[in-house]
């Protein structure tokens, strides 16, 4: 899920070195935490927040698929 996650930020943004994902564990599942650059954020969010909804959609199929529960953060 993790690498799903990263491919996809970096795909999108301008600046794919500063995209980092850390893995932390949260009450539900797994949390994955989405850092980007400062002029990235927009874009990973998207209008009305669509972008990032269909990262998350993405990274639950994902981790549905292998069996987990996953969470997106994005942290500017």
């Amino acid at each position: 899920m993790r690498e799903v996650l990263e491919y996809v930020a970096k795909a999108l943004v301008d600046d794919p070195e500063a995209v980092t994902v850390t893995e932390v564990e949260g009450d539900v599942g797994l949390v994955l935490r989405l850092e980007v650059g400062p002029e990235d954020v927009g874009k990973v969010i998207g209008r009305q927040g669509r972008t990032a909804r269909a990262i998350r959609d993405v990274v639950r199929a994902s981790g549905t698929k292998s069996g987990s529960l996953a969470q997106v953060e994005i942290v500017g």
